[in-house]
């Protein structure tokens, strides 16, 4: 809003709640809906996403399901992008393209409208990067949509799981690593 200071970049974190032993013990869980559920944070989060994914050039901004839904639709909207949603299975009509992964507690699917997009330049976004297997399984979603990976970008990367190793095809950015 035109007038208004800026807002601080770091008040989202501030926002977030950790929850030891979730979904099951020895597991951390960092809960971004306090984040989303205050303006002043989202609108931090959200501008501080946007800052790091434009360098990047996206065409579009693949999300999985379900929390980095809540983002994508604002940072694509300032970045001024497309969207391509990833979605848990039978959530969408066929044709669609799927793809398994294992997550740090259990195994899961995202699928995706099986309409090509060939040559577009697409960041995966998401809110947490822990072991990489959500957004490996969105990259390859994308890439059998014809899709270039440009890069990954994350509000929260937690380092200790080496997600970051598991991805290719560019560059990783994160607001904060814990």
């Amino acid at each position: 809003m035109d007038g208004e200071p800026p807002l601080d970049s770091a008040l989202w974190w501030e926002r977030v709640r950790t929850v030891d032993d979730f979904p099951k013990p020895g597991v951390r869980f960092y809960d971004l809906l306090p984040v989303f559920a205050d303006p002043d944070a989202f609108a931090a989060l959200v501008s501080g996403l946007a800052e790091l994914i434009a360098p990047l050039h996206p065409d579009l901004l693949a999300a999985p399901e379900a929390r980095a839904f809540l983002l994508v639709g604002a940072v694509a909207d300032r970045l001024r992008t497309g969207v391509l949603a990833l979605r848990k299975p039978g959530k969408i009509p066929p044709p669609t393209f799927g793809e398994g992964y294992q997550l740090e507690y259990g195994q899961a699917a995202l699928e995706a409208v099986a309409e090509p997009v060939p040559g577009r330049k697409v960041v995966i976004l998401d809110d947490v990067l822990a072991t990489g297997g959500t957004v490996t399984a969105a990259a390859r979603l994308a890439e059998r949509l014809g899709a270039r990976i440009a890069g990954y970008a994350f509000a929260l990367e937690i380092v200790a799981l080496g997600g970051r190793r598991r991805l290719s095809g560019g560059p990783v950015v994160s607001l904060r690593q814990v």
